[in-house]
């Protein structure tokens, strides 16, 4: 798959986690890899990005005697979502002509 297209999509996977609740980096790669190949070299620098970007925030709390840091989505997450959803019924009526050959 091609890397740029990957990281969109590891993005919007990141913020569709959140969006069942709050959670932190293990578990949000352990509900992600079933579907997305993910690592934490690749899923820590996406939430940076994402909280930069005011699409998630994150805050520390104590767990088992250390601190976790953990991430929630925020409005703007949420829209990015949306967006991502309409991308991708464009890129649908694109293969669907690349597939007709241009015959649609």
């Amino acid at each position: 798959m091609d890397a740029q297209l990957k990281k969109g999509l590891l993005d919007v996977c990141v913020l569709a986690v959140l969006r069942r609740g709050e959670s932190y980096g293990y578990k949000i790669i352990a509900d992600i890899a079933p579907y997305i190949e993910i690592s934490e070299s690749t899923l820590y620098p996406i939430l940076k990005r994402l909280e930069i970007s005011g699409a998630v925030t994150a805050h520390s709390r104590e767990f088992n005697g250390r601190l976790r840091k953990y991430y929630a989505i925020t409005e703007k997450g949420q829209r990015r979502i949306l967006e991502f959803v309409e991308d991708v019924k464009e890129f649908e009526r694109i293969y669907e002509f690349i597939l007709q050959g241009g015959n649609v």
